[in-house]
């Protein structure tokens, strides 16, 4: 976690802005300020904490609503004068009811598979009776492997066959059970792509050394 005396707080009279980004997407989800108080009290409790500019007092995210935003990291900028909160939210981050203060587009390119993720898991708990995804989770882990080895050979014969659109329609089919399949094993895209992190790492050590 980050040093609050490595901060340049007296930038903006004791005042910087606070970025925060859903770290399984990526998708910005507001923008806040923090004195030192909010940043101190953000990495106490784990919860994210701004100072409010209007009433001059802290003001907890989530505090009235439920809808808290639980830390998972904090980064400074190269001034020092900018924060990147990483934060999950555990509802709707903007007071309008979506997702980001920023609107509903969601997050941009691949961020939208941590998205999906969200999604999927919420759906698994859901009745199967309106969920699609309850009825796959519930037909158990056979018959969840079935269907991702079926989707990939569609994938390869799409490839095969040369078409770009049946090959993105056949992807996009992968891409969603192989989602459900890492929600019903207790797994997460963002443990697959912490594997690919370290690979790349071990990758580029070796390249260099």
């Amino acid at each position: 976690m980050i040093d609050p005396d490595l901060i340049d707080w007296a930038k903006m009279d004791g005042l910087v802005p606070a970025i925060v980004q859903d770290p399984a997407s990526g998708e910005v989800l507001m923008l806040g300020y923090m004195d030192r108080a909010a940043l101190d009290s953000t990495i106490a409790d784990r919860l994210v904490t701004f100072h409010s500019r209007s009433r001059g007092e802290l003001w907890r995210k989530g505090g009235t609503s439920g809808n808290l935003l639980d830390l998972v990291g904090i980064r400074f900028d190269c001034d020092r004068d900018a924060l990147l909160v990483l934060a999950r939210p555990r509802g709707p981050t903007c007071h309008r009811g979506s997702n980001s203060c920023f609107g509903d587009d969601g997050a941009p390119g691949l961020g939208f598979i941590g998205t999906l993720a969200g999604t999927v898991a919420a759906r698994a708990a859901a009745d199967p009776a309106t969920s699609y995804t309850a009825r796959l989770v519930g037909e158990g882990m056979k018959r969840l492997a079935q269907k991702v080895g079926e989707e990939g050979v569609e994938v390869a014969l799409a490839a095969a066959a040369g078409d770009p659109a049946e090959l993105t329609g056949e992807a996009a089919d992968l891409v969603y059970h192989l989602t459900v399949l890492l929600e019903a094993s207790e797994t997460s895209w963002e443990a697959v792509i912490g594997e690919l992190k370290r690979r790349h790492s071990a990758s580029r050590a070796t390249a260099s050394s």
